[in-house]
Parts: structure tokens; sequence; C-alpha cells
């Protein structure tokens, strides 16, 4: 419980109090209004009907009844509704506290016993991931971090495709393709796509090589163990690159769970038979399918076709499979998704429910990323991927430090410039709201004085020199010496960090960790320039403090967003 909680519990405590008084039992609700005019209100326009009268003579009546006590500090009747405004010496106390006795768990939610799976990434091992795609991995990530400061037992996840034409191609080609091109310092996953390309155009233009690979094919559907296991060794060395790609923007996942496993364990064919028996199948041409116009699916898409003409599995089959072995072992399951995966997700939710599963997959969809330029595809000649973004906002971010560090050894530069540049790539995607079109422009992303990571990374930094510079200190909590309007503003944007972190969790809508770390970044940065802190006198403690208490949210902060928090820029 923060400060902040237990304001809002005595509010709801004493409007329910004040509508008994009136003979009225009527539900209400506690919203914290985006425009500051109140720290919390209540709508009374909902009990209009039940008391008889105007939503604003019932917030009159209302403001009569409830008396400014505890953490409440003066009551309102506005416009129909009933504001209210938290005590600001209760609220710096209680917060400083809070945040000096929790230090890094401040805004963890206690453990809940919940266990979540979040499958993110799972992009096709056939190339580098390339811009368009990059948020999945930044959102999954994200995601995972926020869910488990909210008390979740996460476990992140990549679900492997190493089954199907494309893979076999990329593994005709590794073994029939000289490299060309391709240099054997390249990172795998940039080496490995000229063989899959080269394979690609030759199956094109030769009928024998497409003979060929639709032979390597069926004997890989047919459980050919040679064929499984050299496609296995090609999906192996292409991970390894992705791998790569990953660790260096963060991010890393618990399990890889690969597709092929359903097929060779009998599950997919165990959900064949199941979607055989159901009154919803069908059968064309040999070809089975399941009708789903009954479950809120219409047009030309009601079909979802479970087996070939010849019998074999397809991906959907074995995409069920793999969510019922995802639910043994987890009560959630999140599917971090492209927004062209819309009506695949629908379907297998349908199918799923079919099947008698008794939970549901919880589909997160993501707009795709484009340059200014124009949107990316992986049909396009040339292709811009995470990898060349992350080299380029390194090489930017190389050149900031190089020109206010001058003073930093050439090493320290480089490893400061990695931080800042693989920062600036994370935050500009984590802070557009995913199923928002999102244009990735270099501006935003190193604005060291804007809505960016390094003016996030960069406060935290500040933070940590003025506290250096100080040495040791006596840490205090006294409201009463810090009265300034900008300490206020800074601890109420420190009062704020639990309940945004329960958002981004609870409600998946990470996008507000970044707008939040840019308000108190910001409030920090105008505390500084306003109020002194190391001549302060006697406040000198109690300014030390509220910096230190900063530095921890602000770390907390970044390093859930999957930054680092550097303590030098």
């Amino acid at each position: 419980m923060t400060v902040r909680d237990d304001f809002r519990q005595e509010v709801e405590r004493r409007v329910r109090e004040a509508l008994r008084s009136l003979g009225c039992d009527a539900a209400f609700e506690v919203e914290a209004p985006s425009t500051g005019v109140a720290d919390l209100a209540v709508p009374c326009f909902t009990l209009a009907k039940e008391l008889r009268k105007a939503p604003q003579a019932i917030a009159e009546e209302l403001r009569g009844l409830v008396p400014c006590e505890g953490p409440i500090c003066a009551v309102e009747s506005v416009n129909g509704y009933l504001n209210f405004f938290i005590d600001q010496d209760v609220l710096v106390r209680e917060t400083l506290k809070e945040i000096c006795e929790q230090g890094g768990d401040y805004g963890r939610l206690p453990f809940k016993g919940v266990k979540v799976n979040v499958e993110h990434t799972s992009i096709n091992p056939t190339g580098p991931i390339h811009v368009g795609r990059a948020r999945n991995p930044i959102i999954g990530d994200t995601l995972a971090r926020c869910l488990e400061r909210c008390g979740y037992e996460v476990e992140t996840e990549y679900y492997v495709n190493d089954v199907g034409k494309q893979v076999v191609l990329l593994t005709w080609g590794m073994g029939n393709v000289p490299a060309g091109d391709a240099l054997e310092t390249e990172k795998a996953d940039h080496r490995l796509v000229h063989h899959y390309r080269a394979a690609n155009k030759m199956m094109e233009e030769d009928e024998a090589v497409r003979d060929e690979i639709a032979a390597m094919l069926q004997r890989f559907e047919e459980g050919d163990e040679e064929v499984i296991s050299t496609v296995r060794e090609a999906v192996e060395v292409m991970l390894g690159g992705l791998r790569q790609t990953l660790d260096r923007i963060n991010v890393s996942l618990d399990r890889y769970t690969w597709e092929s496993q359903f097929i060779a364990d009998g599950s997919a064919k165990e959900v064949v038979e199941r979607l055989k028996r159901s009154p919803y199948c069908g059968e064309e041409g040999g070809a089975h399918y399941l009708e789903l116009k009954d479950f809120g699916i219409h047009g030309k898409n009601t079909r979802f076709t479970f087996t070939r003409r010849d019998g074999t599995t397809l991906y959907t089959t074995r995409d069920l499979a793999y969510h019922l072995d995802k639910f043994r072992r987890a009560d959630r399951a999140v599917d971090v998704l492209g927004e062209d995966q819309k009506l695949g997700s629908q379907q297998l939710i349908a199918a799923l429910e079919i099947l008698g599963c008794g939970t549901k997959p919880e589909p997160m969809f993501y707009s795709f990323v484009s340059l200014p330029e124009g949107k990316m595809s992986t049909r396009r000649g040339t292709v811009v991927h995470l990898d060349d973004l992350v080299e380029e906002a390194v090489s930017r971010a190389y050149e900031e430090v190089r020109k206010r560090r001058e003073d930093l050894s050439e090493e320290r530069m480089r490893e400061i410039a990695e931080v800042v540049g693989v920062g600036a790539v994370r935050y500009n995607i984590a802070r557009v709201q995913p199923e928002k079109k999102m244009v990735f422009r270099w501006e935003d992303a190193m604005n060291f004085d804007g809505n960016s990571a390094p003016f996030l990374q960069y406060s935290h930094a500040r933070a940590c020199s003025i506290l250096r510079k100080a040495g040791d200190f006596a840490p205090a909590v006294d409201e009463s010496l810090l009265t300034d309007e900008y300490e206020r503003r800074l601890v109420a944007a420190l009062s704020l960090f639990p309940e945004v972190m329960r958002e981004c969790g609870e409600n998946k809508r990470i996008h507000m960790l970044p707008s939040y770390g840019h308000e108190l970044a910001s409030a920090f940065n105008q505390f500084y320039a306003a109020v002194p802190v190391l001549s302060s006198g006697e406040l000198r403690d109690a300014r030390l403090t509220l910096v230190d208490c900063c530095r921890v949210v602000l770390r907390s902060t970044i390093e859930t967003l999957g930054l680092v928090a550097l303590e030098e820029m």
C-alpha cells in the first residue's frame, strides 16, 4: 500500500458514507483526472437518476458531507464532479519514507503466484530482424519486465518456426549455394540470408531445383530424421545470429520452443483427431477445416483449415498444439503479434474454444515501424535491418558523447555510446502506443533534451553526480524542510511511480512508462535548476535525500525499460 493507495481508499470510504447518509447505496467511480485539475475525482452523473438531482447539485451536497481529514486536504465541486486534493505534507513525508525504506523495490507489487507466458519475437529464422518488426522484441521484453514488477512469475518464449518450405529452402541453399558476396566475418543471420535468397532465385528459375527442394520438404514432413536434423542445424546457426541482435538490445528469452516438436511428439496429430470429431469440422477435397461463423468471424475468412489434402498438418494446427502446451505450463499466455496477425489470432482463439481450452491467449498487437523514407517490407530488394538501426544509433551517440565529454578516454566514450545508442532505439520504440503507426525519427530518438532515452539516462547520471559530490549525508525525511514548489512537484512525480507500473503491467500499457520517465526527469531537472542542493545549509540533507529518492526511481524506470542506468555521461 502506498500513500496514494491510502488516499484513494479514504476518498472511497468518505464518499460511500456520504451517499449512505442520503439513503443511496449506488456504485460510483473514482478517477484520476488527466488534466491535473484534482488528484482524484468522483463524477456524479451516474448518481443523478437515483438521487433525482442534477449532477452539480449532488456534487455540492456531497462536498458538505465529506470532511477534510487524514490525507484529504480539500474537496471541491466543479461541473458535476467532486474533486479531491491530497495533503501535500502527507504526500511528501510518506512518499520519501516509502522510497527510503524500499529502495529499488519501491513500486513493486507483492508476488501473486500467477505464471504468465510472454511469447515475443518468434520471427521466421530465414534472415536478420528487419526494422519493421523491431517493435516485437522490445514490446515483449518491456512487458515482461513490467509484469515481473507487478508480482507475476514471468517466462518469455520464442516459438521457432523450423517447419515448412522456407526453412527447407534455407537448408538446401546452405548445402548447395556458394557463399558469394557473404563474408565469413558477418553475423550468421546476415551471412545465411545470401544462401536463402540465391536458393529462392534458383528455385524460381530451375525446375530441377524446384523438384529437389519439394522432395526434401516431403521427406521432412514424413519424419525423415536425417532431413529434420539437417534443418535443425541450419536453423540453429541462423538463431545464433538473431540472438546476437537480441543480446545487443538487452533482450533475452527464457525458452525456445521448436515447432517440429509438435509433429515429433504426436500432439499436432492429436489436435487433428480432436478437431475432426467437432461438429464444426468440414472436409473438402481431402482437406479438413473448421467453420467459424458462429464464433464472430464473418465473410470469406470463416474457414480455418487445419490439414492439407494429403492429411499433413499446417502451421495453424501446430500453433494450436503449441498453445495447449503453453497452458499446461502457465496460467496466462500473452502473444505479441504484428497487426497482420489479427485474423489468425481470432481463428486460433475460436479453435481453442472448440478444443475445450478454458483459457484464451491474450494477443497484444503492434503496428510496424517505418522510416521517413517509407514503410519497409521483406519483399523489397533492400531492407533496413535492426542491426543497421542500432549501429547507426551507436554511431550518432558516439559523436554526441565525443562533443560533450572530451575528458573521457576513447574506450569509455565507446562504452557510453553503446549504452546510449541502444537505449535510444528501445525507448523511442517503446514510447509509442503499440497499436499506433510509428515512424522512427533520429531527431526524436537522439534528442538529449527531449522525450528520449538520452535525456532519461542523463538525468540519472546527474543525480549520481550530485550525490558523489555531496559525499556522506544524513538521510532526512522531513516535510517541513521541503516546501519549495519544485521540490513538491518532484515528490508528486515520484509518488506516481507505483500507479504507473501497475497500469503498465496489469493493462499492458507499456508506453506509459517512457512517458512517466520523461515527466519525472523533467521535474528533476527543473528542481535542480531552481533549487540549490549542495549549498543549501540546513536544508542540504533533506534535499540530498530527495535527490537520492529520485535516483532510485529513475533507475527503476530505466531498467524496467530494458536500458542501462549510467552513472556518468
